[in-house]
């Protein structure tokens, strides 16, 4: 007999827009995992793992309310020297709360638990908050929709996939589902056209009793115990083929609705194509060849495959290490780890993408410029563009500015579509990328 779970109280994805909880409605301080044992009112769950302020807990600790694999680490650390510059953390901004404050300040005001700014490849500045350090690791969330884009481009170079075909080419099992009229591109630029949304709110839809507990990544009742074949969808690969259908009042490419299931078929597409399991492959050709100071891991789905919407697991310093090689075009230490077309590529901005993120209204007041090969762009010309994940995860690259900066937050307000505590952060780091450069202006951009 098929279980479905009538509620659910905690889900994944980026543009969660209703009931998010912003500054103002905080709830009193609580001290997560207080105590040994921890005391009731401070135990960390899977059920409160993402409710402030247990997530400045469990961010930083998601092996112990989720199912996570290992991505090792590998071959010499890239050393970073510094930090150079402390005194980037007493610059005066002021942030969308009308507060002005220093740097450093207010990022933990907005709810950050640590940043890094680095500058070619020296570290400029570090500051961790609240008990996180540098040797811990964090949940990046949807940012790992970014790493996972980049892995896939080793694929396109090898000329083992083509952009143009329909994902149902590779994975035969998707042919009766929404996306095999889709085009492989589409799924990067989340235009794919199908008839699921990430609805939060209404506990009949199909992402709150079928995707949602097959990521593993949310809790409802009983959810955790179910054994195979007592649902149709154990894992988040029975949800992509059995219930991802076309809108047909829509076309592929036509629209830009961001949509969790697009990265996930493409951690699949990576898996079929190459052979590997996902993290098999993101440790061999990237995590490896990074200099990599730790250890990464990233979450797993119900049915134990990795969570490539949004599992992944780093140190901070680590996340601006990946962030310095595409910002230097896919190369490190004279290896290219990523294709530099593929990464050239995040940065080809046509009218098309342009005008898909201005016609959705979520994004109206944002300053996106358009959301392409799983990046969200700033400034095309500038190279300007990050990685994000719900809570306020970044990794902000800067080409012009020869800069990186990575932040983790545990932001109460999931989505940072027009959320103040995410936006004033990246206002702030923007405007320090400029000053930045303007005091010692970085080396000419890359021709491509």
């Amino acid at each position: 007999m098929n279980r479905i779970f009538p509620m659910v109280l905690l889900v994944l994805g980026l543009p969660i827009t209703a009931g998010m909880a912003m500054a103002d409605d905080v709830p009193p301080e609580v001290k997560p995992m207080s105590g040994v044992p921890p005391s009731p009112g401070s135990q960390v769950t899977m059920k409160n793992y993402r409710d402030f302020p247990m997530s400045r807990w469990s961010f930083r600790n998601a092996g112990a309310p989720l199912n996570v694999v290992m991505i090792p680490r590998q071959g010499d650390i890239r050393v970073l020297p510094g930090p150079l510059n402390p005194e980037i953390g007493e610059r005066q901004y002021t942030d969308l709360h009308g507060r002005k404050l220093g740097f450093d300040a207010l990022f933990e005001a907005n709810f950050a638990d640590g940043l890094v700014i680095v500058r070619g490849g020296k570290l400029l500045h570090e500051r961790y908050f609240h008990g996180f350090n540098a040797h811990a690791q964090h949940i990046w969330f949807s940012m790992t929709k970014s790493l996972v884009s980049s892995a896939f481009g080793l694929l396109v170079e090898q000329g083992l996939v083509d952009l143009a075909a329909s994902p149902a080419q590779y994975i035969p099992e998707l042919k009766n589902s929404g996306f095999a009229r889709v085009s492989i591109q589409q799924v990067l630029d989340h235009a794919t056209a199908i008839d699921f949304k990430e609805d939060y709110t209404d506990p009949a839809a199909d992402f709150l009793r079928y995707y949602a507990p097959a990521l593993n990544m949310a809790w409802l009742p009983g959810a955790a115990d179910v054994q195979p074949g007592e649902t149709d969808i154990y894992g988040a690969h029975d949800f992509l083929v059995g219930f991802v259908k076309p809108d047909n009042k829509l076309k592929p490419g036509a629209a830009f609705d961001y949509n969790s299931a697009n990265a996930d078929l493409l951690g699949w597409l990576i898996a079929r194509i190459s052979g590997e399991p996902l993290q098999d492959f993101i440790q061999r050709a990237i995590w490896s060849r990074l200099g990599a100071e730790h250890d990464a891991y990233i979450a797993v789905d119900r049915a134990y495959m990795p969570v490539a919407t949004g599992g992944m697991n780093s140190t901070l310093r680590d996340a601006a290490r990946f962030g310095m090689m595409i910002r230097d075009r896919g190369a490190f230490n004279g290896e290219q780890v990523v294709p530099a077309a593929w990464v050239d590529a995040t940065l080809e901005i046509d009218d098309q993408l342009r005008g898909m993120m201005a016609a959705n209204p979520k994004y109206g007041n944002d300053p996106w410029i358009a959301y392409h090969n799983m990046w969200w762009v700033l400034d095309d010309k500038a190279g300007e563009y990050c990685a994000v994940g719900v809570h306020g995860q970044v990794i902000y690259i800067n080409r012009s500015a020869d800069t990186v900066m990575a932040w983790f937050s545990s932001q109460p307000g999931a989505s940072a579509a027009g959320n103040p505590d995410f936006h004033s952060k990246l206002a702030a780091a923007r405007a320090l990328a400029q000053s930045l450069d303007a005091e010692a202006p970085g080396a000419p951009l890359p021709k491509r």
